[in-house]
């Protein structure tokens, strides 16, 4: 009897180990957890107290944001001749910031919607953290246009609201209420797609907490879930509609900020690969962002075995095909400039490279597409502190391609009488500062209240082979 028995279980183990899905596919999750393990191991931030370095972190972001606030409240008060502006350079370090959050913010969404779409099991550990960089990343570029204005007491004139001039929007035709609507229907659309990939997880912290305020909390957001068929299935379905109604917003929202400069008539802005190159560029910066952020989470938060090396790997080689989109940019622009013959546009680009400004032009070059080359050697983009400092490296020169298009655009007019430097003022610097203090202080919330992992979809991806042969085993002895 226990021979035969040896001749049923024999075969099945020889056949899961030549499985193709088990031998192909490699594990995303590592360490052999279950369900339960992935509850405790993700909730375990939320139960307990923050260690010394989550505090650090918070007191260094909470301090940057309180140099920014001053900055912005004197800026505010004084009026914007506090900044380095000139009668030639009008935008510069506010409009750079701008540009820069909303392009940190379309990874986000891509992670999430997009490779959702694709059925792509990898962005299971990585997508909340996205989700919820995007919510923080748009609402620091939200702010800059409101700054900008110089009186954002009159910020309510990109509302609609009735009036006696004959338009619910008083401002119509200016760029800036372009950037309103984007951002708003962005801000809107990805804070809706992140609550409903919340609600499971909410149903399990509600679960397990015991009574009190966060019991109740987590019950009155998660909406009555139940975990029934029917509920994963309505759960489901408007999960995808969203991902498919939030997928053009990806290529939509930067498009329409790229029209704030397409649509001028100044050499170095007037050019249709505008909108598929901010596109490019945005996902970009968004890849290395979250890079950077779940790199930090992955050794603070001890997810060593959710955010692996595979997940690492995949948005090492996203990030190294946008960067090559985005140095194809760089020298079409060039091209274009040198098939048009027209000498303004050239002269724009040539002292774009070898003006005042080079230095800013090939830090930008040397942070965007020659470093992040070295992705294409395995080892390297499997090496988690390389990667690191690569993620910061790009977003630097992601910072600076912003500045490079605007300043040195504007830095040299039409007439040589009108050139002028740029040198930003204490109060710029101070207020781009504050934009990051608002936007890490509002991501070590995020990591200490809501889960950084969505727990239910780590879940769907967690059959490790060991799981597999045990019921197949289970089976074969049944049979």
């Amino acid at each position: 009897m226990g021979k035969s028995k040896k001749q049923r279980t024999t075969p099945v183990t020889q056949s899961q180990i030549a499985d193709p899905l088990a031998m192909l596919r490699p594990q995303l999750i590592s360490g052999g957890k279950t369900s339960a393990d992935v509850t405790r191991d993700i909730c375990a931030p939320l139960d307990h107290s923050p260690g010394a370095l989550w505090w650090s972190a918070f007191s260094v972001a909470m301090t940057a944001l309180i140099v920014g606030t001053v900055a912005v409240t004197y800026q505010i008060a004084t009026g914007i001749g506090t900044w380095g502006l000139n009668r030639t350079v009008g935008w510069a370090f506010d409009i750079t910031n701008f540009v820069f959050w909303v392009g940190i913010g379309h990874a986000g969404t891509l992670i999430s919607a997009v490779l959702f779409l694709f059925r792509q099991k990898w962005r299971t550990s990585v997508n909340r953290s996205a989700e919820a960089m995007t919510l923080f990343a748009v609402i620091c570029a939200g702010l800059f246009p409101v700054i900008h204005m110089g009186r954002p007491w009159l910020a309510f004139w990109m509302a609609p609201y009735p009036n006696t001039r004959g338009s619910l929007w008083v401002n119509f035709k200016s760029p800036l209420l372009w950037d309103v609507f984007a951002i708003s229907t962005y801000l809107l659309i990805s804070a809706v797609f992140w609550y409903v990939g919340l609600i499971p997880d909410l149903a399990t912290i509600r679960d397990k907490a015991k009574p009190g305020w966060r019991r109740r909390i987590t019950g009155l957001f998660s909406l009555g879930w139940n975990g029934s068929a029917r509920t994963w299935h309505r759960y489901e379905t408007v999960y995808m509609l969203l991902a498919g109604l939030a997928t053009p917003l990806v290529f939509s929202v930067h498009t329409i900020v790229s029209m704030d400069f397409a649509t001028a008539v100044i050499p170095g802005w007037h050019s249709t690969i505008f909108p598929p190159y901010f596109v490019a560029g945005a996902i970009f910066s968004g890849l290395a962002m979250v890079l950077t952020l779940m790199l930090i989470a992955r050794k603070v938060m001890h997810l060593e075995d959710y955010i692996t090396v595979l997940h690492i790997e995949a948005m090492c080689k996203l990030m190294l095909s946008m960067g090559c989109i985005v140095g194809l940019a760089y020298g079409t622009e060039f091209f274009i400039a040198a098939y048009s013959g027209n000498p303004y546009e050239q002269f724009v680009f040539l002292n774009r490279a070898l003006g005042p400004f080079g230095w800013a032009y090939w830090t930008m070059v040397s942070c965007n597409v020659l470093i992040p080359q070295l992705l294409w050697i395995k080892p390297l983009r499997r090496n988690f502190t390389f990667v690191f400092l690569i993620s910061i490296v790009v977003n630097i020169g992601m910072w600076f391609e912003r500045f490079v298009i605007i300043v040195t655009s504007l830095h040299r007019d039409f007439l040589p009488s009108s050139w002028a430097s740029y040198v930003p003022t204490i109060v710029e610097v101070a207020t781009l500062v504050g934009s990051f203090g608002l936007f890490f202080s509002c991501f070590l919330v995020f990591c200490r209240f809501i889960p950084v992992i969505a727990m239910a979809e780590v879940k769907g991806v967690l059959k490790t082979p060991q799981s597999a042969l045990k019921h197949d085993s289970v089976r074969g002895d049944a049979a």
